[in-house]
């Protein structure tokens, strides 16, 4: 990516406090209108930018202000995150003990040293004790070890030993359930005992790791939920997963010290139980995990946003996945100035979630014309979101609005787009390819005899598509295969997917 791009989409992603920190006390300068100008076009071109600076500014050198730009908008980032995440709160901590060893303040630096090192204990961030300690013995040494006896050293060395030993276990249990992840992603569930069987070797050894050590911290004890819950859910026992979601979010609660300011971990954590507990359709034990979303306390305005969107996401899903569209546009009403309004605090990514699920709603409700001018602001800004997976999704609903309302042109271009870039891609979706020819058949020229031809052959690919685990992937954004039922059989959308939820 260029680094003008990169900075548009930086600026872009600043929260209010963000913007108002970076300003202060900041005087007019070429890099500052540069900074103004990205703010008020919002997603404006590289060379577009390039031609309103150099002519505000017919002095100064876009690249430098691109590139110094870029740089105080990153430290000023840091500057902030050292005082709501213990992890850069430390190490920034760190780097301040060296300057002070490189000044010969020897006293200072080893101060700081050890309150670095007590902090990161009693924070469980081992890399950042581990780091710190070897820092300790480094400038003990460079000094010659003063005052300090044979005893304290072997303590010391005894010591980092055993963080060391921390970081292995850590290590280990990430590495099974990074193997376990993509066993799940590339194999799909278990239908078998054969299938169980190819996960037995990551689980003998976590049991392994959980039996042959001592050590017990939040990390540990996280990762090992994590692997449970995970291989739980994709073996069917549905029971003892969710046991487990319940045991890792009691986890997170019970050690409200370690969270960052925002916790931005324990709301991944709880996204992530969700996302499980909708892929099994588990509706009703999703109202623990989103009342426990509800329980977070205020931090900013930008992280509050980001919990009612997800509150909003995942009180919606049951609905849409029922094709419920009229409770769905009552959600949608309820929550449109606690989270619509305010989605331009939200990341890019959600952005286009947020997005796409509001215009399924108006598709449900057959409100094209409200569905398009949701998704207007997203495929315009496509460069913005080209790398996100769910902006395929997002294009392919898209043709669907427009195959509605009848622009026939905008459907071809637009597939002739698609189509290149799938040329391009190793792994593209059966159903990606399917809904496109679809789109550009003649349906709604057909009769009741030719779509019922139609229905018949292509049927069995729809469901072959809606076992596929690949398929899965992006049918659980939307149900693209539910839409071509709907379109051919001319059954409205809410059945089609009210059957499908009471069969699941």
């Amino acid at each position: 990516m260029l680094k003008t791009d990169a900075l548009v989409l930086l600026v872009n992603s600043l929260s209010k406090t963000e913007k108002k920190t970076f300003r202060k006390n900041r005087k007019m300068s070429a890099y500052i209108a540069l900074f103004d100008i990205i703010e008020k076009e919002k997603d404006i071109s590289s060379q577009d930018l390039k031609s309103k600076f150099e002519a505000q500014q017919k002095k100064a050198n876009f690249n430098v202000a691109v590139s110094y730009l870029y740089k105080l908008l990153l430290n000023c980032l840091l500057s902030l995150r050292e005082n709501q995440d213990n992890h850069y709160f430390l190490f920034l901590n760190i780097l301040k003990a060296k300057i002070l060893f490189e000044k010969a303040l020897y006293e200072e630096a080893f101060d700081m040293l050890k309150s670095i090192k007590e902090e990161a204990a009693r924070l469980e961030n081992y890399y950042a004790l581990l780091y710190a300690s070897r820092l300790e013995l480094e400038y003990l040494l460079f000094i010659n070890l003063p005052n300090i006896s044979e005893v304290e050293l072997l303590n010391k060395h005894f010591k980092i030993n055993e963080v060391l030993k921390n970081i292995r276990k850590i290590n280990e249990q990430l590495s099974l359930y990074e193997l376990l992840k993509h066993r799940i992603i590339y194999k799909g569930n278990i239908r078998s005992e054969v299938q169980k069987n190819t996960l037995a070797d990551l689980v003998i050894s976590e049991m392994s790791i959980i039996a042959s050590s001592n050590i017990d911290n939040f990390e540990t004890k996280k990762l090992h939920q994590l692997f449970q819950s995970n291989y739980l859910i994709h073996i069917g026992d549905d029971k003892s997963a969710i046991h487990s979601y319940y045991e890792l979010n009691q986890l997170f609660e019970s050690n409200k010290h370690l969270w960052a300011n925002p916790p931005f971990y324990y709301l991944y954590a709880l996204e992530g139980i969700l996302d499980n507990l909708r892929s099994i359709r588990s509706y009703d034990k999703t109202r623990y995990f989103i009342e426990q979303l509800k329980n977070i306390g205020y931090y900013s305005s930008q992280f509050q946003v980001n919990v009612k969107t997800l509150i909003f996401l995942y009180e919606l899903f049951p609905l849409l996945d029922r094709g419920d569209f009229k409770l769905s546009e009552q959600l949608l009403n309820q929550n449109y100035e606690s989270v619509i309004a305010k989605t331009d605090e939200l990341s890019l990514v959600r952005q286009a979630e947020v997005a796409l699920y509001v215009a399924l709603i108006y598709i449900g409700l057959r409100n094209f014309k409200s569905a398009r001018k949701t998704l207007k602001n997203i495929i315009i800004r496509g460069k913005n979101f080209y790398d996100f997976p769910l902006y395929r999704t997002i294009r392919l609903v898209n043709l669907i609005i427009q195959y509605e309302i009848g622009n026939e042109d905008v459907i071809r271009f637009e597939s002739r787009s698609i189509k290149r870039e799938l040329t391009k891609t190793e792994k593209a979706y059966q159903v990606e390819r399917l809904m496109l020819h679809f789109l550009n058949s003649p349906i709604k020229g057909m009769i009741k005899a030719q779509r019922a031809k139609m229905w018949k052959k292509i049927e069995p690919e729809l469901q072959t598509i809606r076992n596929n685990i690949y398929e899965k992937q992006i049918l659980k954004y939307f149900d693209f295969t539910a839409w071509m039922e709907s379109e051919l059989c001319k059954i409205p959308l809410q059945e089609v997917l009210g059957s499908r939820f009471l069969q699941s």
